[in-house]
């Protein structure tokens, strides 16, 4: 392709993603009800969780809600698949998708517009749980640099979720089949270290949780935010949890972002 096409592309691609971002948003601010409930529920499972389980394990409480508020970051931003999910099958099954597919638009355009419009609503959504994390005692003990790294770390791991998601969207093409599946989803951060530390689960289990992406992001905004230091002898992503969170998120927008693009552009073919 030559670089007049590339530019031409390229600019098709920003300006039509535009579009589809305002649409998305517009989409969203109208079914405040879904965005509450989304935006509520972690701060009802910070404040659950922070004084339940807190009681319950050997750290004290607020070292605890300070342990359990990364985690509870990153369970928001895997939320991403459901969400995606969700919007995605919504637009397929009410031919919303096909009549956008006979419009003159960039074909990634109405997939990069709905992934950017969740990362803001994201965005948005994670002041006020860290406002109430702060309530409860959750500090960043870290630099300045560190928790800007980790807010930007959290945001790319949710991108790269609602790839997966709009894509599995794509795939089931059903609302209902979306919700029931978007809803298993709430198991992956029961199977990693986002609630709970790895080091005490068995042998296998422990395995299954530190090779959780789940479980990278996790340690990695900890010790950004000076939470609680790298655990020893981690699997890798663990390990050595900043390369292992950039890694997993390269790995999932690599493979899904062609994949959730080429389902879009052509839909059962």
């Amino acid at each position: 392709m030559s670089a007049v096409g590339t530019s031409t592309a390229a600019y098709d691609l920003v300006h039509d993603g535009t579009a589809m971002l305002g649409r998305q948003l517009r989409r969203m601010r109208n079914n405040p009800g879904l965005l509450i409930l989304t935006q509520t529920m972690p701060i009802t499972m910070l404040l659950f969780f922070g004084y339940v389980f807190g009681s319950a394990l050997a750290m004290p409480g607020e070292q605890y809600r300070s342990f359990l508020l990364p985690g509870l970051l990153v369970a928001t931003a895997a939320n991403g698949i459901m969400t995606g999910m969700f919007q995605a099958a919504q637009d397929t099954h009410r031919g919303v998708t096909d009549r956008l597919r006979t419009l003159p638009v960039s074909r990634a355009a109405v997939p990069l517009g709905q992934s950017v419009a969740d990362v803001v609503v994201t965005a948005a959504g994670t002041v006020p749980l860290l406002l109430v994390g702060l309530a409860v005692g959750w500090r960043v003990e870290g630099s300045a640099a560190g928790a800007v790294t980790a807010v930007g770390l959290l945001l790319l791991f949710r991108f790269a979720t609602t790839w997966v998601g709009i894509f599995l969207g794509l795939l089931t093409r059903n609302e209902e089949a979306a919700g029931q599946l978007g809803g298993a989803t709430f198991i992956l951060p029961l199977l990693s270290n986002a609630y709970i530390p790895a080091e005490g689960l068995p042998g296998w289990l422990r395995t299954v949780a530190e090779w959780n992406p789940i479980s990278a992001v996790t340690t990695a905004l900890r010790d950004l935010f000076g939470n609680a230091p790298v655990p020893q002898g981690a699997a890798w992503p663990v390990a050595h949890p900043v390369a292992g969170s950039l890694t997993w998120c390269a790995l999932l927008l690599a493979v899904f972002v062609p994949l959730a693009v080429h389902r879009y552009a052509h839909g059962e073919r």
